[in-house]
Formats: C-alpha cells, sequence, structure tokens
C-alpha cells in the first residue's frame, strides 16, 4: 500500500484548508437572496413614483413590506407608502364619483339637447330614480326626476323635504302635464348653479307604485363643464 511521505501530506492539508477558507469566503461576502431581490422591487417603485403610477406603487410597496419586512427596502418604502395609499384612495373615489355622471349632446325635435344624468344610489337597482339637469335650444332649461311606472305622487306644486350635504333645503316639484313618470323641480337656475358645491342630496318623494321613498344622489362628482349653457338666441 502507498504510504504519504509527512511532508505531502501537510500540502495536501494546507490546500483544503486553503479552499475551504476561500468558499467560505465567497459564501459570506455573497448577499442574501432576499435582499437582492427586494433591493430590486424597491427600484420598481421608485420608478412607478417617478412616472406617478401610484396605484400600482402601492401594490409593489405593499408586496415589498409583506415578503421582506425587515430589509431596508421594507423601511424606505415605509416612509412614503402611508400618504401613498391615502392619495390612491382619494383618487378612485373621486374617479368613481365622475363616473357616477353621463353627459350627452344630441339633436332633439328640431334642437340640440344638452343632458347631464345621474342614477340615485339609493334606492339603487331596478328602482334607481335618475336626477336630469337638460338644456334644449328650443325648451330651455330644466331639472326633472326620471322614474318607473307610474312615477311620483305630486299634486300641483308640491313640497319635497330635502338635504343638501345633511342640511335641510326644501325644494318644489310638479309633474308634467304630458304623463311621464317625472317630476320636475322649480327654480332649476338656482338648482344647477348650487349643484358644484354639493356632495350628497337627500329627497323625500312619495311614488306612486311604492309610496314613500327617501333618494340619495351623490353629486361630487358634477363637471359643470361637461353641461355648458347653450348659445345665446341672436
Amino acid at each position: 500500500m502507498p504510504v504519504l511521505r509527512p511532508a505531502l501530506l501537510s500540502m495536501l492539508l494546507l490546500g483544503t484548508v486553503a479552499c475551504s477558507g476561500h468558499d467560505d469566503a465567497q459564501q459570506a461576502a455573497a448577499p442574501a437572496p432576499q435582499a437582492d431581490e427586494s433591493a430590486g422591487k424597491l427600484e420598481t417603485y421608485r420608478k412607478l413614483l417617478s412616472i406617478h403610477n401610484e396605484a400600482m406603487a402601492v401594490q409593489m410597496g405593499d408586496d415589498i413590506l409583506s415578503r421582506y419586512p425587515d430589509t431596508p427596502a421594507a423601511a424606505e418604502v415605509n416612509k412614503t407608502l402611508p400618504d401613498l395609499r391615502i392619495k390612491v384612495e382619494k383618487d378612485a373615489e373621486e374617479a368613481r364619483l365622475k363616473n357616477l355622471w353621463q353627459y350627452q349632446t344630441a339633436p332633439m325635435a328640431g334642437g340640440t339637447q344638452l343632458t347631464a344624468t345621474l342614477y340615485s344610489s339609493r334606492p339603487s337597482g331596478e328602482d334607481r330614480v335618475r336626477l336630469v339637469l337638460r338644456r334644449h335650444t328650443a325648451w330651455g332649461q330644466s331639472v326633472f326626476l326620471f322614474g318607473s311606472g307610474k312615477g311620483f305622487t305630486c299634486a300641483g306644486n308640491c313640497k319635497i323635504t330635502a338635504t343638501y350635504d345633511g342640511k335641510p333645503h326644501p325644494l318644489v316639484g310638479y309633474r308634467p302635464t304630458t304623463g311621464e313618470p317625472a317630476m320636475f323641480i322649480k327654480n332649476d337656475q338656482a338648482f344647477i348653479k348650487e349643484l358644484p358645491k354639493v356632495k350628497k342630496i337627500q329627497m323625500d318623494i312619495v311614488s306612486a307604485d311604492r309610496g314613500k321613498q327617501t333618494l340619495v344622489f351623490e353629486t361630487a362628482g358634477y363637471d359643470p363643464s361637461k353641461f355648458p349653457a347653450l348659445p345665446k338666441k341672436k
């Protein structure tokens, strides 16, 4: 059997120790995979902020905090994410309220008609009621509620108990003589003028089919620029 000489054995042992030490140093120098990933995601978070894509930035920030809570990336995200989340939620609510309104300009009965329409938040579904602002080149301006079935109970000029943002603001209504399931609001000029300052309008009415009802309209998203005044007649 071959025998290793003492000198050769010492050299082999030294080589093994050296290799082992080199491997240990490499492992110590290599960053943790989690730290590498969090740094990359942090860079994406920063880029999303720079291009003002706040909604995606919130999602990325939440992912960093959830998956890498004890990293420098999480510490940096925590400095901006709370305020960013508030802004995103506010922007989303503003967009929702704006999208509740529908605007239309179209030829109608020998003239041009502009409408701004908002469905009630309460009641909803098949029982919902439309609030309609209308300007027509021949008929002029009007504001009315448009329901379903037999419409509303209103004899002559009827008082409507209403609130603007919780504050009492009584209105007067009347039914059209043409029989549609509608009720017009008197003093449409004042109603439209005050609308941009009101976030929510509540009206107590009597439905010919369902009895007493409380209508709630989330008006905060109204955009006056999309419901312009009619050109003055020459």
